[in-house]
């Protein structure tokens, strides 16, 4: 299980020049190359060290090259504008001077204006619920690199394990995810968390209609872009949220995926989409 403090970690980036940051901590994922939500992550986090009084309303990020465990990431962030109400940022990641990651992400000072939301989705378990159910033996794989390959997360998939399934199932799921530990609740450290999160589950989905699953080893699967918009300014992943994942699209080597995230009240606070690799072996 993960230190209180080692997903802070994580997300965590320090400053080495002038609008320039450096990851504290990574780890590799299941595949040995860094986990790409923690490269976005990073990233946002980086970005949102040089916006003040903004909170992150989009992001749109391109996955280039798998990082290394083994050498730091370095987060170079262009101030493209700073608007009288939105703030953009440009954010390159690199390794060993080879570009791993880019993304676009832009900020908006707080405003009250017309609102409404789809429907939230009904009729399901609560986490407390599938808590006494969870069978942990179905639990994500993890790449044994010690204490720290545990997930940060605590995910409760419903009905069934669809991220190591390789049953036939439509291409739709919903599952519950929250931290796994108390993490800090400032913004910049929820929403870099969510953005850790938003990378989880996509891709998996995008592979049910089909006998396999991104643990398989007769599969490449990897992230080529994503896109997330923020919808709430108060994101709380010590309490757990509502993923519900569908994948419209599969081809050419491809899967598509987006996600609607909502709180435990119903509250729509993120969607996310991403296009992926998914090429059997």
């Amino acid at each position: 299980m993960m230190k209180d403090d080692s997903f802070a970690e994580l997300l965590a980036v320090e400053a080495c020049g002038e609008d320039v940051f450096k990851n504290v901590s990574h780890r590799e994922n299941f595949r040995q190359t860094l986990f790409g939500g923690q490269v976005l992550a990073q990233a946002l986090m980086a970005a949102s060290l040089t916006v003040d009084d903004r909170a992150p309303h989009s992001l749109h990020a391109y996955f280039l090259r798998p990082g290394a465990s083994s050498d730091p990431v370095f987060y170079d962030v262009e101030r493209i504008r700073d608007g009288n109400s939105v703030s953009s940022r440009r954010v390159v990641a690199r390794q060993q001077d080879k570009v791993i990651f880019y993304l676009s992400a832009s900020f908006h000072i707080h405003e009250d204006g017309y609102t409404h939301q789809r429907w939230t989705p009904s009729n399901l378990p609560s986490p407390e619920e599938l808590l006494g159910e969870r069978d942990a033996s179905n639990d994500i794989p993890e790449h044994n690199n010690g204490e720290d390959a545990a997930s940060p997360f605590l995910i409760l998939p419903i009905p069934e394990n669809f991220f190591t399934s390789t049953k036939r199932h439509a291409p739709e799921t919903k599952f519950w995810i929250k931290t796994l530990s108390q993490l800090n609740s400032a913004q910049r450290y929820q929403n870099a968390a969510l953005a850790f999160a938003s990378d989880l589950g996509l891709l998996a989905t995008a592979v049910l209609p089909h006998p396999t699953s991104l643990f398989e080893k007769d599969l490449m699967a990897a992230s080529i872009d994503h896109a997330m918009w923020f919808h709430s300014d108060q994101v709380n992943m010590n309490d757990w949220l509502l993923c519900h994942t569908q994948s419209p699209w599969a081809g050419k080597a491809r899967g598509f995926a987006n996600a609607s995230i909502y709180d435990r009240h119903g509250s729509l606070v993120a969607s996310t989409a991403q296009e992926g690799l998914i090429r059997p072996l």
